[in-house]
């Protein structure tokens, strides 16, 4: 089975081949700069916020690699870095340079982009805002003053305005006391428990759960304090270490053999950005890592993107997960939008002698030992396998959706699981009509089939229940109708409703047990519905041949099987052509019933993902208890689980 190399670098080498990285990315996008450094304007397909915005970008985002590479090199700087994105910050901010940077009125996104210039600055100021003449330093506060009492979006932008205005502050620009406060106590209302925060609140709930939660709403929060320094609130920094502390403790689970993050959320194209949270732990002091694990997960994820392929023979990197694909991209994505990526470097900021550089690199968490827990914040259930590698998650929590409307499944959220080896399928261009967005579901979906064979969407979904091993959600299946889809809201076409679907999980190793039943709304008594129950999508290196099994073994060695235990007993593979961020076929194990799902009764699937078949499976037996229904799970070591479907009204 193939996995990442594990790294054979000496610490010493290892922070060398780090800053050696860094390098040659910075040195990759220099040809694509303007004369004056201002715009960096990398090929590809540009984002919906214009060529401009997609400059300011190339050159925001390589700024902040840039600063965590001089800070940590006490400003030692063979390439001149300090001296070729000071002359950027003059051009961009020269209200009369045709080729300056857009405003924010012209370019909301250009607000992303300051947080990560205010960054930069912060960590550089030695040896670039200090040595900036006093009119490119006024330039540059004339630019950031726009922020300035901008009402931002309830959501990590928010942070944006935050670190920007700290900056201002300490160095005569302007700033608003409100805006601060408005920052922290937003994010004190997203704050879900246990280190998780929830990326803004759809619908008043908790339910944005991904890599923001890492590499924005624990990172700027920390950085806001660094930057304040003593102006920053009493307690503040303490509150925040505490919160990424905890975080830590679940995050180190959720990082495979391989190297990979978990493949689950939106943005992925920024990878290793991932490790934003890992290094910053580091950092402040408010990790429970030891620094061997910190510099292990980070350079085993490095390497891991390095060896799939993440940039190009130009050293750029591309736009996609492994290779170039645009099915896990959004409308904001651009050319420049991977170099996100830099905040996987905040390690470059540490000094060569800080202990995650010199001490020896341990295991990964799941090459430790076999571990199952249930992570309350997002209702997700984890398992890793040290045989395999393999980190699960089985979602039964956010979904990124308002709960007062139907929405399409984003494939990113909506899935029943997700893995640090697996994709879910994301046929088409998210960012165009017709693409990902109102793909049918099918890789860890439970959907129905209506007549003409589409599947039905889940979000939103309420959980139910979160308990050990096991947890439960519910949701109403509706199918799009017309199928005209925003992908940054929801439909602006109608929907059609069908009956409610409880699912219920219990996961142990590499085995989920998943339980179906189906029960009709009062309006939809007599619609007759085909019950599928996908598994987990693999990619291939040829076509499968047809065995009429649900069993699909990838072109890594893995096998993905699903196995219908009571009521599912048709089987068969689907396959997909570029549809998977991993690779170009792909193919996906579902069962079915027979003919129309039986509502109120039991369905089980068995769904297997590991690096070989499994040695046993579980015994599933069915029960009701009044109006739930139970299933009963014996593992092969013996132990039970016991899964509670209740009924809607219950």
């Amino acid at each position: 089975m193939t996995r990442t190399t594990r790294t054979t670098r000496t610490p010493a080498e290892d922070r060398a081949h780090w800053e050696e990285t860094a390098d040659r990315m910075l040195l990759a996008v220099r040809p694509y700069a303007r004369d004056d450094h201002a715009l960096i304007d990398l090929p590809g397909v540009p984002s919906h916020n214009g060529v401009l915005s997609d400059g300011l970008e190339g050159f925001a985002r390589t700024f902040l690699l840039a600063g965590f590479r001089l800070a940590g090199a006490g400003g030692a700087d063979p390439h001149d870095f300090a001296g070729w994105y000071a002359a950027g910050l003059a051009a961009g901010t020269d209200p009369g340079n045709p080729g300056r940077w857009p405003t924010f009125a012209e370019s909301n996104q250009a607000k992303v982009e300051a947080a990560s210039i205010a960054l930069a600055l912060h960590e550089t100021r030695p040896w670039i805002w200090d040595r900036l003449g006093a009119k490119v330093q006024q330039q540059v506060l004339d630019w950031l003053a726009d922020m300035v009492g901008n009402l931002m979006p309830g959501n990590n932008w928010i942070w944006f305005q935050g670190v920007t205005e700290a900056f201002a502050r300490t160095v005569g620009g302007a700033w608003l006391q409100t805006d601060l406060d408005r920052t922290i106590a937003l994010t004190d209302g997203w704050y879900a428990g246990d280190g998780w925060y929830s990326d803004g609140l759809t619908g008043a709930g908790h339910r944005n759960f991904d890599h923001y939660n890492g590499w924005a709403m624990h990172l700027y929060p920390l950085w806001f304090c660094r930057i304040l320094g003593d102006a920053a609130p009493s307690g503040l920094l303490d509150r925040y270490r505490a919160r990424l502390r905890r975080f830590l403790e679940d995050q180190r689970l959720l990082v495979g053999g391989n190297g990979s993050p978990l493949i689950q959320g939106r943005s992925l194209t920024y990878r290793h950005a991932a490790l934003a949270s890992v290094w910053t732990g580091a950092l402040f002091d408010a990790t429970p890592l030891a620094p061997g694990e910190t510099r292990a997960i980070a350079s085993r994820m490095l390497d891991h993107f390095t060896e799939h392929g993440a940039a190009d023979a130009e050293g750029l990197l591309t736009l996609g997960w492994h290779r170039p694909f645009r099915g896990v991209l959004q409308v904001y994505s651009g050319p420049a939008s991977p170099y996100w990526a830099s905040k996987g470097f905040i390690g470059l900021a540490l000094p060569p002698d800080h202990p995650v550089w010199t001490e020896e690199a341990v295991p990964l968490a799941v090459e430790q030992g076999d571990f199952e827990r249930a992570l309350a914040a997002p209702g997700w259930l984890v398992s890793g396998t040290a045989a395999d590698g393999v980190v699960r998650v089985v979602n039964h929590g956010g979904d990124h959706s308002d709960p007062a409307r139907p929405h399409a499944d984003d494939p990113g959220y909506a899935r029943f699981a997700y893995s640090t080896h697996t994709a879910p399928e994301t046929p088409g261009d998210p960012t165009v009509r017709g693409g990902s967005a109102d793909a049918d579901p099918l890789d860890n979906a439970v959907v129905l089939l209506d007549e003409a064979g589409r599947a039905s969407h889940r979000r939103p979904a309420t959980r139910i229940s979160l308990d050990g091993t096991t947890a439960v959600s519910r949701s109403r299946a509706h199918w799009l109708d017309d199928a005209t889809w925003d992908v940054f809201g929801g439909p602006d076409a109608p929907y059609v409703f069908g009956p409610w679907i409880t699912v219920g999980s219990a996961l142990r190793g590499s085995v989920e047990v998943r339980a179906v039943r189906v029960d009709p709304a009062p309006e939809d008594e007599s619609a007759a519905h085909v019950l599928r129950v996908g598994g987990w999508a693999l990619v291939l290196d040829k076509a499968p041949e047809e065995s009429g099994t649900a069993r699909v073994r990838g072109a890594d060695g893995l096998v993905s099987l699903v196995v219908g235990a009571r009521g599912l007993p048709h089987s068969r593979t689907v396959t997909g052509a570029e549809s998977n961020a991993l690779g170009p076929l792909s193919a996906t194990p579902v069962v079915e019933t027979g003919g129309a799902v039986a509502h109120g009764t039991l369905h089980v699937a068995l769904i297997h993902l590991g690096g070989t078949d499994p040695t046993a499976l579980p015994d599933v037996t069915t029960r009701a208890e009044g109006a739930d229904l139970l299933a009963d799970v014996t593992w092969p070591d013996g132990g039970q689980d016991t899964i509670r479907l209740p009924a809607p009204n219950a």
